[in-house]
């Protein structure tokens, strides 16, 4: 199976999202994607050519950091399905209104014309405020996905939500077959 794994700039997951994408090349063909921001920035986190360095050893292939490397997913049915983990409240935003304008965005609109699953794993300190509407948009809307999300930190951060990175293989099989992995919100 061919997976696409797209990563947004929530530097703070990069942890636990990298071995859920080892976990996935031991049975699968993997496509790192990284966003703008996930390509370009060093953080407290590491460095943005560590991250790059680390997504290319796991997959054995170079990180798509532009729109023009993603674009043809679609029309060349490269994935069987796109992963976005984490994903930033800026691109539950952009995807929830149909832009386009980052490589993660452009991948999941490339992909999404063939009809295939789309896989969110959320991480916004925002998704009980602005971000809320975006993902019950998101939510509603045909070939997207959850894995499953909670508070991370209700008293400190009472509007922050983050996936359960771990759900992300068994919300995968789930989105392949059709349906969400419930609950949703735990």
């Amino acid at each position: 199976m061919n997976v696409g794994f797209a990563m947004c700039g929530s530097f703070c997951t990069y942890n636990k999202v990298f071995p859920v994408m080892e976990a996935l090349r031991q049975n699968h063909t993997v496509t790192p994607i990284f966003s703008q921001a996930a390509c370009t920035i060093d953080s407290r986190f590491g460095l943005a050519k560590d991250h790059i360095t680390r997504a290319r050893e796991i997959c054995g292939t170079e990180p798509l950091c532009t729109i023009g490397q993603v674009e043809p997913i679609g029309p060349k049915k490269l994935l069987d399905i796109l992963i976005i983990a984490p994903c930033t409240g800026n691109t539950l935003a952009k995807l929830a209104h149909a832009i386009a304008d980052t490589p993660v965005t452009m991948a999941a609109k490339s992909h999404l014309r063939n009809g295939r699953p789309v896989l969110i794993a959320v991480s916004t300190n925002d998704a009980l405020g602005g971000a809320a509407e975006n993902i019950g948009k998101l939510l509603a809307r045909k070939h997207f996905y959850f894995v499953p999300f909670r508070q991370d930190d209700p008293m400190g951060k009472p509007s922050s939500m983050v996936a359960d990175f771990a759900r992300i293989p068994k919300a995968m099989e789930a989105a392949l077959a059709g349906y969400q992995l419930q609950p949703v919100v735990f």
